[in-house]
């Protein structure tokens, strides 16, 4: 049984402004990284199920930020356009395109890593 509201993601929340913040990035990137992040956040407790997705936060040599969230279900996401515009879900996916660089999703041994990155330099 899934509970009814996500788990807290505060902890990921907080390691990623704290790296972004002593990493110098201003506060727009550092917005879209939070909301792209809540967003593969809730997707994976919401589509896969996952109580606690696992994030990984790294800030890479470049100047690039890439960020995982892992759950242990195989099936990669597909971005979905509803056809009802007035729906409550469907473009999580196309919000976190928007907003970064690059995105996309990696099968692991017990599951997926879906992952975006973002460059300090765009």
């Amino acid at each position: 049984m899934r509970a009814f509201s996500p788990p807290d993601w505060s902890a990921a929340r907080e390691e990623l402004r704290a790296a972004l913040a002593l990493a110098s990035w201003p506060d727009g990137l550092v917005a879209d990284a939070e909301l792209a992040l809540h967003e593969l956040y809730v997707n994976a407790w919401r589509h896969a199920g996952c109580q606690a997705p696992t994030v990984v936060v790294v800030l890479l040599p470049t100047r690039t930020l890439r960020v995982s969230v892992a759950d242990d279900c195989p099936d990669l996401p597909e971005p979905r356009i509803s056809a009802d515009p007035y729906a409550v879900s469907g473009r999580g996916l196309h919000l976190v395109r928007s907003l970064t660089h690059r995105f996309g999703a990696d099968p692991a041994k017990n599951g997926k890593r879906v992952w975006f990155e973002l460059d300090f330099a765009a």
